[in-house]
C-alpha cells in the first residue's frame, strides 16, 4: 500500500466517523510536500482551505472526496458545535470541563463546546482568542498541514462525544489567563490564530 492511499483511507476513516456521530464533514486542500493544494484550477491558496468553492452547501459526507487524493478532514462550526482557539500558552494550563481538544501543528488549542454562545466580551476584545461559529471551520485529524499534523489532546470518544458548555469552557479560559499573568488580560499572546486559515 503506498502513502497516498494509505492517507486516503485514514481521512475517509476518520471523515465516516465524524458523520457517524453527527458532525458535518468537509474536504480540504492536502499537503503535496510543499503547500496545501485542491487542484482547483481557479484556486491560489496554498494554505488549509476547503476543496469546494461553496463549501457552506456541500457538509455531509461524500465517499469519492477521498478517492484520488489525500484531502484534508474540515470540521465546518456553527452546526454540531461551536470551537474556542487559543494560543498554546493559554490552552496547556486550561482546566476546562471534559471536553474535545484539537491541537494544531503550530501549537494552536481548539476547544469544541455546544454552540450558540458568543464569546464573552473580555476574550472577544482579544486578537489572540477566535471563536469558530456558522461561516467557519477548523481542521480535524489526522490531516496534515505543511507544519505538521493536526492531533487530538483530548479524544471525542475519550469523552462520549460529549461537549461542554461555552460559558464553562470561556471561564476556564479567563482563569488560564489570570493563572498565567494579571496583564495578559490586557493583551494578546500571539497573532489572531484564524489568520492561519484560509477560510474560502
Amino acid at each position: 500500500m503506498n502513502v497516498n492511499m494509505f492517507m486516503r483511507m485514514r481521512m475517509r476513516r476518520a471523515a465516516k466517523t465524524f458523520v457517524g456521530h453527527g458532525w458535518p464533514v468537509m474536504p480540504g486542500g492536502y499537503f503535496n510536500g510543499e503547500r496545501m493544494a485542491c487542484d482547483r484550477a481557479t484556486c491560489w491558496a496554498t494554505s488549509c482551505h476547503p476543496v469546494l468553492p461553496d463549501w457552506e452547501h456541500h457538509t455531509g459526507f461524500a465517499e469519492d472526496w477521498w478517492n484520488r487524493k489525500p484531502h484534508s478532514v474540515l470540521l465546518p462550526t456553527g452546526h454540531a458545535f461551536d470551537a474556542i482557539e487559543v494560543p498554546m500558552l493559554v490552552g496547556s494550563v486550561v482546566k476546562a470541563p471534559p471536553g474535545p481538544v484539537i491541537v494544531t501543528p503550530a501549537g494552536h488549542w481548539i476547544f469544541l463546546v455546544r454552540r450558540g454562545s458568543p464569546l464573552l466580551p473580555i476574550l472577544a476584545d482579544r486578537s489572540d482568542i477566535v471563536q469558530h461559529t456558522a461561516g467557519s471551520w477548523i481542521p480535524a485529524p489526522p490531516t496534515v498541514l505543511p507544519e505538521g499534523p493536526v492531533r487530538w489532546h483530548v479524544t471525542p470518544r475519550q469523552v462520549g462525544w460529549r461537549l461542554p458548555a461555552p460559558d464553562q469552557v470561556q471561564a476556564a479560559i479567563i482563569g488560564a489567563l489570570v493563572a498565567l499573568d494579571a496583564t495578559f488580560l490586557d493583551r494578546p499572546l500571539s497573532v489572531r490564530p484564524s489568520r492561519r486559515f484560509a477560510h474560502a
